[in-house]
């Protein structure tokens, strides 16, 4: 049984910035990539920031491409994503994931993550 617990979310006025966060409790599998994805009211989910196993490859949507930024601590099992500059339009549920048979992609595709935490909030007020 996979775990992914988020935290982080909260209030911040535009401009400003928060830093999600994301525990695993993966016991076997050490090798995965991690997603966050996020979704507003009354849209579809969708991808914000990717990492693969070792770090060495990222994606990001263009909307958050060069604000905000994924990492990930392997020996502890957590990744955080730092969301610089938050817009009115980055307001939404922010969910991690994780991806276990092909943890050398920084994969976009909601549909190839095998695990998703219950999210956490982020509203940023204008």
């Amino acid at each position: 049984q996979v775990q992914l617990v988020e935290s982080g979310g909260g209030l911040v006025q535009a401009g400003g910035s928060l830093r999600l966060s994301c525990a695993a409790s993966l016991r076997t599998q050490r090798t995965y990539t991690i997603g966050w994805f996020r979704q507003a009211p009354g849209k579809e989910r969708e991808f914000v920031a990717a990492i693969n196993w070792n770090g060495g490859k990222t994606a990001y949507s263009d909307s958050v491409k060069d604000r905000f930024t994924i990492s990930r601590e392997p020996a502890k099992n957590t990744m955080s994503l730092q969301m610089n500059s938050l817009k009115s339009a980055d307001t939404a549920v922010y969910y991690c994931a994780v991806d276990i048979h092909q943890p050398w992609m920084a994969d976009v595709s909601a549909e190839n993550y095998d695990y998703w935490g219950q999210g956490t909030q982020v509203t940023v007020s204008s």
